[in-house]
């Protein structure tokens, strides 16, 4: 499992130009699983991310009490070692990566985090203001 995260002034996400997600100044994280990713990936990568000093003045989401915008993208598994075309091969389907998904968001939100989300498997248009720039990839396989 493996998140993309990015520090933003703002984020949103919109499907068919009607707006499912907006956050303010907070983190916006592109999230995707892969096929041996399991609810612990999903608890581990939610506790670190919530808790990542990365907002201004080395604050985390949880000191800061700053929104997360989380949006589901399988493609953070594209494989382009090969040719010119990426394989998904490594990206898990949505029977096994959406109810992941699903679980990291409601972890976040036991945690006491402010989340709103993309939709699921559509195709969305995304748009933020990336602040710093300050982005990070946060893989479970890194993580203790």
């Amino acid at each position: 499992m493996k998140a993309v995260a990015q520090r933003v002034a703002e984020a949103r996400v919109t499907v068919e130009g009607e707006l499912v997600g907006s956050i303010g100044p907070g983190l916006l994280l592109l999230f995707g699983v892969t096929h041996d990713d399991g609810p612990d990936e999903a608890v581990r990568l939610a506790e670190k991310i919530w808790r990542l000093r990365m907002l201004e003045d080395e604050q985390s989401c949880e000191s800061a009490g700053a929104p997360l915008l989380v949006v589901s993208q399988f493609t953070l598994y594209g494989d382009v070692r090969k040719g010119r075309r990426p394989s998904w091969s490594r990206a898990a389907g949505r029977s096994h990566s959406e109810p992941l998904y699903e679980a990291f968001v409601e972890h976040l939100r036991s945690l006491g985090a402010e989340v709103e989300t993309g939709a699921f498997g559509a195709m969305m248009d995304v748009a933020s203001v990336n602040s710093g720039p300050f982005t990070l990839i946060v893989d479970t396989a890194d993580l203790p």
